[in-house]
């Protein structure tokens, strides 16, 4: 490691720099956000759907004034969605042209970077500065093993490695999050590259908080309401249980139908904002929507 970065004094600095974008943090959370930015060091975070892993990332790059690189993974992603790729069409137009003009080219003409499709990590690697970027490893629980394997020289080296080409290093090594909904388990060997942190859902009062800084035409009464029925939620046996994402939409929903207060039929009426599951509906009805909502 190379020391600190300097990108930020202290944790209360990030906690309140946070807060003005509107991501508010546990002490807990803001200090692993700290020393992913001033080890450098990759951060894992863990937890349930919805509870702002993303948001984290994406708070991370607006507070150090920084482009946010977004990787999504997916069930088969590769080193080509990923990494970077071939230009094989321009390739083949360089080759015509080339021999229209009676010239030959050889592969170390055509393996080059004007050929080169730069993909998300490879963008991340070589950024230019002056501050690294915050590169987001979205959901890496819905990649295989293989691509597991695959990342972990960036991540303990920030570096890349392209055949044709070589070993590509960070000038600027970009601040690494990491995203997990623990749909699987993740190997040791990328663990140990990772500070670690799992999110777990707000209490009611912080999810109060976190719904009128993202609702602001709400008022307190409605996010407290709506807050609470979906703790209530939780409670009951559904496949996705609702997270603080989903109490924003179910507010703003509120909100936009004009309405203000959340009874038994304003729930009925838009439970689709907070359960995706015909089942979770289901369970939720055939529990009461009055228990939903019950002070």
């Amino acid at each position: 490691m190379s020391g600190r970065t300097g990108l930020l004094s202290d944790v209360e600095e990030l906690r309140t720099r946070l807060d003005g974008r509107d991501y508010l943090t546990d002490l807990g959370l803001a200090t692993a956000m700290f020393c992913a930015v001033e080890l450098p060091q990759p951060l894992l975070l863990e937890g349930e759907a919805g509870v702002g892993k993303t948001e984290a990332a994406k708070a991370l790059a607006a507070v150090l004034d920084t482009p946010l690189v977004r990787l999504q993974c997916y069930e088969g992603i590769d080193a080509g969605e990923a990494l970077y790729e071939w230009n094989y069409p321009r390739q083949l137009l360089g080759i015509r042209l080339a021999e229209a003009g009676d010239r030959h080219l050889g592969a170390a003409d055509l393996f080059t970077n004007d050929y080169l499709i730069d993909r998300p990590l490879l963008r991340a690697i070589q950024h230019p500065g002056p501050r690294p970027v915050v590169l987001l490893i979205d959901e890496i629980d819905r990649a295989d093993d293989e691509f597991e394997a695959f990342l972990l020289e960036l991540l303990a080296e920030s570096s890349v490695t392209i055949p044709e080409l070589g070993t590509i290093h960070a000038t600027h090594p970009p601040i690494v999050v990491l995203t997990s909904n623990r749909t699987r388990d993740l190997h040791d060997a990328l663990k140990r590259r990772c500070l670690y942190h799992w999110i777990d859902y707000p209490d009611v009062a912080r999810a109060v908080d976190i719904v009128r800084r993202r609702v602001p035409s709400a008022n307190r009464s409605l996010a407290e309401q709506v807050a609470a029925a979906v703790a209530r939620l939780r409670a009951l046996d559904v496949q996705k249980p609702p997270g603080i994402a989903e109490a924003i939409s179910w507010v703003a929903a509120l909100d936009v139908l004009g309405i203000d207060r959340l009874d038994a039929a304003a729930a009925e009426r838009t439970i689709g904002s907070v359960l995706k599951y015909r089942e979770d509906a289901t369970a939720a009805s055939e529990r009461g929507y009055e228990w939903v909502v019950a002070g």
